[in-house]
């Protein structure tokens, strides 16, 4: 199932994409409810309740705004940074060169803050030159956590996934470095892109899939998360570590090799360019820069 937050004539909605892509039908949620995305309904499914049930006819996709599945997620971002090898090492001068020079030791883990957080389709505000001229891009597939728990271990891992989703983890690679910890880089305003939608784990196996991200209609990355240095399950296990995760947890889980800063020489956006994300068995992520 694929599941979409939405505004329609004035109202925010929450529904389910059918399987042509080109509808969507919302589910019986009131406006408090709708506020929140689809949380209500990963918060029902972890709970073992039913979903709400499907009300009205079917709305052609393209006469609604669709918005970021969890527009304002309930806390930070998890964001896992070096998870695949190619990454690693076009990095390892520069992002990576403080940290421990095996990448399999133990994932690198930081946030980003739920305010950053914009749709397909929205546009990415540049900061200005006095802020940062090195604005990045990192295309990642986020895992969503349905069933919440402490201490999980990776054998019970995926049986936590409720779905996955896209995001751009846009950073902006002078300030990830300057501070010695990556938060303000990566939680400017605008600075994570997410959706277009939530796909459920029931129709998308996320340890099997391929990443690839266009900037202005040239392919820059192209990975497979079968080549993920730590897995979705090792993810989940290392960050419930003395951790509760809970419904709706959004985990980043790391960006394949090709980013603006890892080129020779390094090529930064700017203002005007597009970066189209897609990630096969969820679709497209789209954002232009201004």
């Amino acid at each position: 199932m694929r599941i979409a937050t939405f505004v329609h004539e004035g109202q925010r909605h929450v529904g389910q994409v059918a399987a042509d892509g080109q509808s969507v039908t919302a589910f019986a949620l009131d406006a408090a409810q709708a506020a929140r995305g689809a949380l209500p309904l990963i918060e029902a499914a972890a709970s073992g309740a039913a979903l709400p049930a499907l009300t009205g006819p079917a709305i052609p996709l393209a006469s609604v705004h669709v918005e970021a599945p969890l527009p304002v997620p309930r806390r930070n971002l998890w964001c896992v940074g070096r998870n695949y090898h190619e990454h690693a090492k076009e990095l390892q001068a520069s992002v990576f060169k403080d940290n421990n020079a095996n990448p399999a030791t133990w994932p690198i883990v930081f946030t980003k803050v739920p305010e950053c957080v914009i749709a397909h389709g929205d546009d990415v505000v540049l900061p200005g030159a006095a802020v940062s001229e090195q604005i990045d891009y990192e295309a990642e597939l986020a895992v969503i956590i349905g069933v919440g728990g402490k201490n999980i271990t990776r054998e019970d891992a995926m049986s936590h996934v409720y779905g996955y989703t896209i995001v751009n983890d846009v950073t902006a690679r002078d300030v990830q470095m300057r501070h010695q910890q990556w938060d303000m880089g990566k939680s400017f305003d605008t600075f994570c892109p997410m959706g277009p939608w939530i796909v459920t784990a029931d129709e998308l196996d996320g340890q099997h899939t391929r990443v690839r991200c266009w900037v202005n209609d040239s392919l820059r990355q192209d990975g497979r998360t079968e080549d993920l240095i730590f897995d979705i399950p090792t993810l989940i296990e290392t960050i419930s570590r003395g951790i509760t995760l809970y419904p709706g947890d959004v985990i980043a889980t790391g960006t394949p090799a090709g980013v603006g800063l890892g080129l020779k020489p390094p090529v930064f956006l700017k203002k005007g360019d597009v970066v189209r994300i897609e990630i096969d068995g969820i679709g497209t992520l789209q954002n232009a820069f201004v």
